[in-house]
């Protein structure tokens, strides 16, 4: 029988799938994909396919970086050690699933609230118009929403570098930061993976990660840039208030899109995986 907490939880992914589905883009998305297709639409198609296969590269590549790192080592082992409050015998991360989904979310929110606040940070120091800043405004955002869905992965009991793993956090990035109107059809095919897949270890699906429908993310971070430009000189007391609040509100909204999103698919995949134990 599954508990209240576990029904809670299912009840809640039904509705944000609802609203997901019953999302309806404004005129400006409208404008921006018919621009962003009419323009792919000319370029030769060896250069799209080069063009797109760099930028998955550069995907891939980073999430190595970031699985390398010392930070993502102190934040595994601040996981395991949130972890243990909970459960005395947790020693490696797998056995972070013999948690209730309640308490994985928790933890959960702990690590995204720290990469929101980071977002808004870095968004926020972007906001002040400086040229390096701004040219490193898209790169370091990447970084972040990466690490986040990393993050949220791991404290679900995810290995996050094994190759399975990888590619469906790499997957579940590339989906949390399309376009509203396209996240429905996303998560479809993210659950249909989940639910169907045939390797524990090896990624067996389609590897390619990024299209033209996920150019607008790189879009809305130039318009961004441009309005962080207009404003930068309206200064209050020496600091451009606006463009610092464009830049924070920005990032802030885009890690928390994020960080929702992959935080409801791993509590889908735990009920997923309970249901068939």
């Amino acid at each position: 029988m599954i508990s209240l907490s576990k029904q809670r939880v299912a009840e809640n992914i039904e509705l944000w799938e609802k609203r997901q589905a019953n999302y309806e883009a404004n005129d400006f998305e409208m404008i921006c994909s018919n621009w962003i297709n009419q323009s792919i639409s000319q370029i030769n198609p060896d250069i799209k396919s080069k063009f797109f296969s760099k930028l998955d590269n550069w995907l891939f590549h980073t999430h190595a970086f970031l699985q390398g790192s010392s930070f993502q080592e102190d934040a595994r082992a601040r996981i395991l050690s949130v972890g243990r409050v909970f459960s005395g015998d947790i020693k490696e991360i797998w056995e972070m699933k013999q948690l209730t989904i309640d308490q994985l979310t928790y933890i959960a929110n702990q690590q995204t609230a720290k990469s929101r606040l980071y977002a808004f940070a870095q968004g926020g120091v972007t906001g002040t118009g400086g040229w390096l800043l701004l040219s490193i405004d898209f790169p370091l955002m990447v970084t972040i929403n990466l690490r986040t869905v990393q993050l949220i992965g791991l404290t679900f009991g995810h290995e996050m570098n094994h190759p399975y793993e990888m590619m469906l956090s790499l997957k579940l990035f590339h989906a949390a930061t399309l376009p509203k109107r396209l996240q429905a059809e996303a998560w479809k095919e993210l659950v249909e993976e989940i639910k169907n897949k045939e390797s524990a270890y090896v990624y067996l699906g389609d590897d390619r990660l990024t299209d033209q429908t996920w150019l607008e993310q790189p879009l809305k971070q130039v318009f961004k840039s441009l309005f962080i430009m207009m404003f930068r000189k309206k200064l209050f007391q020496g600091i451009p208030l606006i463009s610092v609040a464009i830049g924070a509100q920005a990032n802030y909204s885009l890690t928390k899109q994020v960080a929702e999103f992959a935080t409801k698919f791993y509590q889908y995949r735990y009920l997923l995986e309970e249901e068939g134990n």
